[in-house]
């Protein structure tokens, strides 16, 4: 990982291979923002120059130009921020662009940020987005371009215990961010879900977290049928991975649910081959709850948090499930199969049932459950239902925490289309509002207890170019906000 250090040094003394700076608009015109001070020189010099340069300040925006002789780096490295105003670029804006910054400058060893780092909340975000954007994923590759091998923040609040503080958490939050898009990009044939468990519990390895697991055969006698029959055409069996932080005095009890279909074919409802071609990001709901789980634990949050991952690998055979079966999920209650491409809210069903079983006091669970968020709301906002207290305290954390999150309601109307002739459900329901059904689906194993169901089909996977601090496949949404959510629980 990128290292990533705090500096009052003057940036014009700084030894680097590239000096980063902000450039925000103002108008029609773009013009640099203060951070860290520039030679009054080369400052002047640099503002005359940006029209002539084509530089707009826009987001996402890196722009290169030659350091001249009163810098002691090579390269000053312009970064767009997009609009301010007196008060200076948001956080969430000042993650994207320390992140674009350093995401472009891959294959140099050292940069420094002169960006706007006057608060212990800035050097976070900024510390936290640099991280970000120096993620490469080159578990497959034999030849690749390396990340920015050390980065260094100017900023007079270096030996802040505040600041110092907001970096060391931003260094937790990058590695559960990257954690979890590691095992995103990684191929179906190695991450299945046995190979999964076994990363959880090497990951948890000297932490404060424990893992137990359960193997095809506890999961049988234990009445877990949505993780059974959806595992059932598969050679690789399912498992059901149980993580649990419990710190002395925790001052609650937060259960997260991760949904982690490791490949999904569809079943015997099976997809088309385009289809296909990105689902081995369907466990991406189990990657967050554990590196949220482990950072949760490695911040001393003095929340107790438990972690299941309900993970199967959803694939046609001659044993698959099929369309018409029952199952019977644990707990007694029966569904109807309709669509075996429905299944991830089948394990689920399965994990908030045992989540429910220890009486925490929320339940979350998150899922790349269905291609209705994304025509909803998109590939890069995620949704939230469930619970009107657990809702909103999703969304705010995510506000907070930079995480595009949507509130979305749950229609009683709706859930009358889940009737069964045969069961006490069906796994499908009314195509219109498919998001939503599929909520209601999940609220029914829920109980009383508050909860809240985060849809991140769209979010948590990068199909397009890379943005910001998020790079081209697994982008790790959701840990931020699940985190800020403990944390938030923390200090009630």
């Amino acid at each position: 990982m990128t290292e990533l250090t705090l500096t009052t040094k003057n940036v014009d003394r700084i030894q680097a291979d590239a000096v980063v700076v902000a450039v925000g608009q103002r108008g029609e015109e773009a013009r640099l923002v203060p951070g860290a001070e520039l030679p009054s020189g080369v400052a002047k010099e640099l503002s005359g120059l940006l029209p002539a340069l084509g530089v707009t300040g826009k987001v996402d925006e890196v722009v290169r130009v030659a350091a001249g002789k009163d810098l002691a780096a090579d390269v000053l490295v312009l970064t767009g921020v997009g609009p301010v105003d007196d008060d200076g670029p948001d956080l969430e804006t000042l993650r994207r662009a320390a992140g674009a910054a350093v995401r472009t400058l891959a294959g140099t060893a050292d940069v420094a940020l002169a960006l706007p780092a006057d608060t212990p909340e800035r050097v976070g975000a900024v510390s936290e987005g640099a991280l970000l954007g120096a993620y490469s994923f080159d578990r497959y590759r034999a030849q690749h371009r390396a990340p920015v091998a050390r980065v260094e923040l100017v900023t007079d609040l270096a030996r802040s215990k505040a600041a110092k503080a907001a970096h060391a958490r931003a260094v937790v939050v990058a590695d559960a961010v990257a954690g979890v898009r590691d095992l995103v990009n990684a191929s179906p044939s190695d991450l299945y879900p046995e190979s999964f468990a076994e990363e959880a519990t090497a990951a948890a390895k000297g932490t404060k977290v424990k893992v137990s697991v359960l193997d095809e055969k506890a999961l049988e006698s234990g009445g877990y049928g949505g993780l059974i029959g959806v595992g059932k055409g598969s050679a690789r069996p399912p498992r059901l991975v149980k993580l649990s932080y419990s710190p002395a005095r925790a001052k609650a009890h937060v259960a997260l649910v991760g949904k982690g279909i490791t490949f999904d074919s569809g079943g015997l409802s099976i997809k088309p081959a385009k289809g296909m071609e990105t689902m081995k990001m369907d466990m991406a709901g189990a990657a967050t709850v554990l590196h949220t789980v482990l950072a949760a634990a490695a911040l001393e949050l003095p929340v107790r948090v438990t972690g299941w991952l309900a993970l199967a690998e959803n694939m046609p055979s001659g044993t698959a499930q099929r369309t018409s079966d029952v199952i019977t999920i644990r707990g007694g209650k029966t569904v109807e199969v309709l669509n075996t491409d429905a299944e991830g809210r089948l394990v689920l069903a399965d994990a908030l049932v045992a989540a429910g079983e220890e009486s925490p006091d929320t339940i979350i669970d998150i899922a790349t459950l269905t291609g209705a968020q994304m025509v909803a709301l998109g590939s890069q906002v995620g949704a939230v239902m469930g619970t009107d207290d657990a809702r909103e305290a999703v969304v705010a954390a995510a506000n907070e925490a930079g995480e595009q999150f949507w509130p979305m309601p749950l229609p009683a109307e709706l859930g009358e289309s889940l009737k069964s002739q045969v069961a006490d459900l069906s796994n499908m329901g009314d195509r219109f509002g498919g998001m939503l059904v599929a909520g209601l689906f999940l609220k029914e194993f829920v109980g009383d207890t508050p909860w809240a169901h985060l849809d991140i089909a769209g979010p948590a996977y990068n199909e397009g170019k890379p943005r910001g601090y998020t790079a081209e496949g697994g982008t790790g949404t959701g840990v931020r906000t699940l985190l800020t959510v403990l944390e938030r629980t923390a200090t009630r």
